[in-house]
């Protein structure tokens, strides 16, 4: 267990979600409630050993706030060499894409209903990951909800310990403001590099990113979207 692990937990106090009681189609129960067993994680206090759960040691990929599935499992269908780990805290969404995980017959992908933080923190051991995707978070538009957003320093610290050297962190947002908001901060950091170096973003398509429904009908409406990826650097010795 590393510092990061033995801080005090106040560390991330405020949320960055708010669980919104929202109604369930009858397909997407029937997802809950016959195959999160089957596909799910459970939050625990101990490292979970995620290669004992896909039965493989394929590299291990995770996206946080999944929505309601559909670029995960598309993402997971296009590169069935490696693992898909889902988190997300709204239970339609967990439903449709367990849902799409049983009719698509999808082995690689297993899921989390909880904090992401704490799936990071508990179970997911140091170094671990090939890429962290953070796909149209909430942008907690007003000033005063910043505080809110994911992306803060100490969220930074904590995926760049999760992983491994040279691993993506690829974020995207149709916030303008948000997207300027990440740029500023992670240019005030060293523990990763833009892979765009001064061009800042990406193309979505060259980091596996499919484009969503709701990104399309952003775009009909005018809406930008911005991607950018970054590289996790080593850390540098304690002098």
């Amino acid at each position: 267990m590393n510092e990061l692990d033995k801080e005090d937990k106040t560390k991330f106090p405020i949320r960055s979600f708010v669980i919104r009681s929202g109604r369930m189609t009858e397909a997407q129960r029937t997802g809950l409630d016959s195959h999160l067993e089957q596909w799910g994680l459970k939050l625990s206090e101990h490292t979970l050993d995620y290669a004992k759960a896909f039965g493989n040691e394929n590299p291990l990929n995770m996206e946080i706030g999944f929505g309601m599935g559909d670029s995960l499992a598309t993402m997971a269908e296009n590169e069935p060499e490696q693992n898909f780990i889902g988190v997300e805290v709204h239970s339609p969404g967990i439903g449709r894409l367990l849902s799409l995980v049983e009719n698509k017959a999808i082995k690689n992908i297993r899921v989390f209903n909880d904090d992401a933080v704490k799936v990071l923190k508990q179970c997911t051991a140091e170094h671990s990951l090939s890429r962290l995707n953070l796909y149209f978070p909430d942008p907690w538009h007003k000033t005063k909800h910043h505080k809110r957003r994911l992306v803060q320093h100490s969220f930074l610290e904590l995926i760049h310990s999760r992983l491994h050297e040279g691993g993506l962190f690829h974020f995207a947002t149709d916030w303008q403001p948000y997207a300027d908001y990440v740029v500023k901060l992670m240019s005030q950091q060293s523990l990763f590099e833009n892979v765009a170096g001064d061009k800042l973003f990406v193309a979505p398509e060259d980091y596996g990113r499919p484009e969503t429904k709701f990104e399309r009908r952003g775009q009909k409406l005018g809406h930008g979207v911005w991607d950018m990826v970054f590289r996790a650097l080593p850390k540098e010795p304690l002098k």
